[in-house]
């Protein structure tokens, strides 16, 4: 049987997960390539580097500015 801390920490979890779901980037999702110069990734990464992501973002940005 659970105690008063058990059920704590099981509303806490619950809180946290739905607060960081709530909190991850939209976007695109992750390839397996980086998304700007299409180097293989061995994970989740969406690019390979800092300096990847930024220029995709800005390529982004400059997109959407531009083709409304």
């Amino acid at each position: 049987m659970a105690d008063e801390a058990d059920l704590a920490q099981a509303k806490n979890e619950y809180e946290l997960a739905a607060l960081l779901a709530r909190r991850r980037p939209q976007g695109p999702a992750p390839t397996g390539y980086c998304l700007w110069c299409g180097e293989p990734l061995m994970d989740a990464r969406r690019w390979c580097s800092a300096e990847c992501r930024d220029d995709w973002e800005r390529h982004q940005s400059f997109d959407s500015r531009h083709h409304q």
